[in-house]
């Protein structure tokens, strides 16, 4: 080989090297997640959505990054939240709630998001339609609309005498507006008063409690997001101590000494999120990953709790039920 020659292919290697190790540092990039929470760790269904990640091999300071933000139950940080994780330019963002997704959806029209909310997507603007949400955002629904309307109509199966019923749920949450209008239109047949006990704001919790020791309702329907999830203990001792039967969503909170609970295992709906996320790691659009909605529902009833607070649960009911805590 001659000397100019090689000389030429020196010069071309030094020039060409820079760009071969920048395209390989880009194939080899770790991928960077936001997350965004209303409430505050821990946070049992964050931590089912990372397993979900973990067992599709997704190992957090291994072969990914994730960037945490909580609300810490404040709704007013969530703008400053989600602008922040715009800025970090994640490659894309989970999330769970209604009003964390009103604030993503602000502040990104282009980071892939995945969520799993327990409001109708549709209703509150946030996915075109389920089949085809379009845009950055797509996810996992849990029904709430739908399910709390059946709840209340549980609650009469089990207590046939039911009349009044008091319903706890945030104002300040749009999704939960939905839900209260889709349970109050189905009140009325059932022969049920329904009593609004909503609130904007977990301080306000200490009137609702007053007015109920007042009026005494013969139930409670409870609508709990992450605020209200925040005040789990409160909202149950005071169940407890005037003996008022109450429902709830999710089996974690029957667990913890609530009543009954119906509707979608949570821990299994966040560990199906992590599949879509995987899906738009490896480079799928949310437009074109539908949200998913559960098929399977689960009656929990906690029996413990019945006997304390005087109350007798028809063995028909006990008979259907998926779980029964004694």
């Amino acid at each position: 080989m001659k000397k100019g020659t090689f000389t030429f292919f020196i010069l071309a290697a030094l020039i060409l090297a820079p760009v071969c190790l920048a395209h390989a540092q880009k194939q080899g990039t770790i991928p960077r997640m936001g997350v965004l929470r209303l409430g505050a760790p821990p946070d049992a269904n964050l931590d089912a959505f990372i397993q979900g990640l973990r067992e599709l091999g997704y190992i957090e300071g291994k072969n990914i990054l994730i960037e945490y933000r909580f609300a810490e139950g404040k709704a007013e940080r969530l703008p400053e939240l989600a602008t922040e994780l715009v800025r970090l330019k994640v490659d894309a963002i989970f999330t769970g709630g209604t009003p964390p997704i009103f604030a993503l959806k602000q502040a990104t029209k282009t980071i892939p998001i995945v969520f799993v909310s327990t409001s109708d997507p549709i209703g509150t603007g946030v996915v075109a339609s389920l089949a085809h949400p379009g845009g950055n955002i797509t996810g996992i629904s849990l029904l709430a609309s739908d399910l709390w309307p059946k709840r209340l109509e549980l609650l009469k199966e089990i207590f046939p005498k039911l009349s009044r019923v008091a319903k706890l749920w945030n104002k300040g949450n749009a999704g939960m507006t939905l839900e209260a209008k889709a349970t109050q239109e189905v009140a009325r047949p059932l022969g049920v008063v329904l009593q609004d006990r909503g609130v904007k704001d977990p301080s306000e919790l200490e009137v609702v409690f007053a007015a109920t020791t007042k009026d005494r309702p013969d139930a409670f329907l409870t609508l709990m997001d992450p605020i209200l999830r925040s005040n789990e203990k409160r909202i149950l001792d005071f169940l407890a101590k005037n003996r008022l039967p109450a429902i709830f969503e999710n089996r974690e909170i029957v667990e913890a000494g609530g009543l009954i609970s119906y509707g979608a295992n949570y821990s299994d709906a966040h560990r199906r999120a992590a599949v879509q996320m995987d899906k738009i790691l490896k480079g799928a659009k949310p437009a074109d990953i539908p949200v998913e909605q559960p098929t399977k529902f689960e009656l929990v009833i906690n029996l413990k709790t019945a006997k304390q607070i005087g109350l007798t649960i028809p063995q028909s009911v006990l008979y259907r039920a998926d779980k029964v805590i004694k």
